[in-house]
């Protein structure tokens, strides 16, 4: 199960919304070993496309290098679908390199301000995709 905060839940979607109608993407750090996400670093989407999202190589080598310096590691790595519903790709699942990792999904398919949206979580191993549960919370106790 993926137990986010509301404010990390709600900048993930702001994200997936602003940068309609490509796909965003980002990270949610956290302290290694904890499994607990806490910090959100939204980034740039290098391929600028609403069907593909691709980290920009300077941007993510930056990013392991904070990580590994502030004792963190990626909790969630998050996109966005723009046409389709919340669910991996066979891209996203070949790309799905970090193991412990929760693979967030916003679907922005029907896309406006305050319209519905899809919010899933995914556990992606060896190639195999297993949906998780996610709970929102207000805070970590």
């Amino acid at each position: 199960m993926l137990t986010i905060t509301r404010a990390l839940f709600d900048q993930i979607v702001a994200h997936a919304r602003a940068d309609h109608p490509d796909e965003a993407c980002g990270v949610v750090a956290g302290p290694e070993g904890s499994g607990r996400p806490e910090r959100f670093i939204p980034m740039l989407n290098a391929a600028r496309s609403p069907t593909f999202y691709e980290f920009d190589s300077a941007d993510l080598l930056k990013l392991y290098r904070e990580l590994d310096d502030n004792d963190e590691e990626p909790v969630i790595i998050y996109h966005s679908h723009t046409a389709t519903e919340a669910y991996p790709s066979r891209t996203d699942v070949t790309y799905a390199n970090e193991p412990g990792a929760h693979y967030v999904l916003v679907s922005t398919a029907d896309h406006d301000e305050a319209g519905p949206f899809q919010f899933r979580s995914f556990r992606i191993v060896d190639g195999v995709i297993t949906e998780e549960d996610v709970k929102v919370v207000e805070a970590y106790r």
